[in-house]
């Protein structure tokens, strides 16, 4: 049984309406707090995203009680907007006083506390289809909060690099990452079943890791003698034939396992160990053909047959020529931000670059936000289609790359374009907080992880921009009554000694 929301209020319980904060704080739990508390506070709002919950997440009647939806809602949001783990999200569930109000839950009660795979596998519910409708509900709300009647929007839009949790790929690393998992998958299925042959494997795989440190300081000789040189070529050869044979014996006694392991019958559990363990030799083989081309054959790979990471195949590698940073491993992310500070929408680019996405993402959020009126762009966004298309949209601030024409010129001097391009290192600002706020690194594994990573901080970063506003204007409100209250101070003070 799962509910949007527990109405029934439990003794010892505070309303949600009624919990205060700090104004004086500067953390990022108060704002976020605020924020949700603003959502569940307004009724329009409130029946939006719970209308979401409800269409997205399969409620049932029956069975003993699960998580509320609402709970899952802040306990997804609070994660990603304060850049824990789920280690750290349990403590503070448990612990944290105003989380707890917030989720609608007595303070410190042993029953309501959720286990750790609880808060896996609740939060995982929420899809990023879901939380990028919410988003929009959150930043429509923050915008009405903030602007004019009828302003227009003028955004900005960019994209950074969200790091993967992978490391530094070589194809060396990758054949040790491809045998580990094929053996340990191996060795562990066969003592299940009662097959002999794999009580040393962890040695073997020991054996198998001082065959690769031979090959890695190898690499690392900078001797400039040409015999040294030409003695270092064929000792490092003679080390990765090493290391290729023994992953290759590896292999041939894995794969005969497997085929007792075949004959042993139909179950799904084991067919689905055996599909995953014949995965990470297939890699095994492509990267052993790989070291042999590359080393023996002195062949160059192409960048399309390479491997970044086995366990996170969405990982790319991108060179985006920034000072300091030759190299990043992990996904392109497009964002675009209004002047507000909001960001309007996200995009999780797959083997794309910049001038690939630039109109379509530029037509969803157009369609999300018809009163979107420009916006601004840097360098590697142009391209001569992109402007032309562009412009049929919305009015843009789109430089050229190379040499300027005189009509370019002409239209970068321009007073309207130099407006834009100053307000638009902005989206800099925004980037580093979303940085701050989870998006430097996503420890979740696989693409759908990953999705639903990037939708809960963008969510939280607007949600803690929302809730900023809120207590901004509480501060200045505060401000004003004491101001006045003083005034009355002194105004009964000299009516005293009069």
């Amino acid at each position: 049984m799962r509910k949007i929301k527990e109405e029934q209020m439990n003794f010892g319980e505070v309303d949600i309406s009624q919990i205060k904060f700090d104004l004086k704080s500067r953390d990022e739990i108060p704002q976020l707090l605020a924020g949700l508390q603003y959502i569940y506070c307004t009724p329009q709002l409130k029946e939006d995203v719970f209308s979401l919950l409800r269409k997205h997440i399969k409620i049932s009647k029956k069975g003993r009680r699960g998580m509320d939806l609402w709970n899952i809602l802040v306990l997804g949001v609070v994660r990603l907007n304060c850049n824990w783990d789920y280690d750290k999200l349990k403590e503070m569930s448990d612990n944290h006083s105003t989380i707890r109000q917030m989720m609608g839950l007595t303070p410190f009660e042993n029953e309501d506390k959720f286990p750790l795979q609880t808060l896996r596998d609740n939060v995982s519910l929420l899809t990023p289809e879901l939380l990028n409708e919410i988003n929009t509900i959150v930043v429509k709300a923050g915008q009405n909060l903030i602007k004019k009647k009828d302003e227009e929007i003028k955004a900005r839009c960019d994209s950074f690099v969200l790091e993967t949790n992978v490391h530094y790929p070589t194809d060396t690393n990758l054949l040790m990452d491809s045998v580990r998992k094929a053996v340990e998958i191996v060795a562990k299925l066969c003592d299940e079943n009662n097959i002999s042959g794999w009580r040393q494997y962890a040695y073997q795989l020991a054996e198998f890791k001082k065959l690769l440190r031979i090959c890695q300081k190898i690499r690392k000789s900078t001797s400039k003698d040409p015999e040294k040189q030409k003695a270092k070529k064929n000792k490092n050869k003679q080390a990765h034939c090493d290391y290729m044979n023994k992953a290759e014996e590896l292999f041939i006694r894995a794969e005969d396992s497997l085929m007792q392991l075949r004959a042993m019958g139909s179950d799904g559990m084991l067919i689905s160990q055996i599909s995953c363990a014949e995965a990470f030799m297939n890699d095994g083989v492509k990267l052993i053909d790989q070291i042999q081309r590359r080393v023996i054959n002195g062949e160059k790979i192409p960048h399309e047959e390479k491997l970044f990471s086995l366990f996170q195949r969405h990982t790319e590698w991108i060179c985006k020529g920034k000072a300091g940073v030759p190299q990043e491993l992990g996904k392109r992310l497009c964002i675009i931000e209004d002047q507000h500070g909001f960001v309007l929408s996200h995009e999780v680019m797959d083997r794309l670059v910049d001038t690939d996405i630039a109109i379509p993402f530029i037509e969803k959020v157009k369609n999300l936000f018809p009163k979107l009126y420009s916006c601004s762009f840097d360098k590697g966004f142009w391209s001569p289609e992109n402007k032309k298309n562009l412009e049929g949209i919305i009015n843009i601030a789109l430089p050229r790359k190379g040499r300027l024409t005189r009509e370019a010129q002409i239209y970068e001097n321009s007073s309207e374009f130099t407006e834009a391009k100053k307000k638009h290192s902005a989206v800099e600002s925004c980037i580093n907080a979303l940085e701050n706020h989870g998006l430097d690194h996503c420890p979740d594994c696989g693409i759908k992880n990953l999705e639903r990573y990037v939708s809960l901080a963008v969510l939280g970063r607007n949600t803690q921009k929302l809730g900023s506003v809120l207590l901004t204007k509480q501060k200045k409100k505060q401000k004003h009554s004491e101001k006045i209250k003083e005034g009355l101070r002194r105004r009964a003070s000299i009516l005293t000694a009069a």
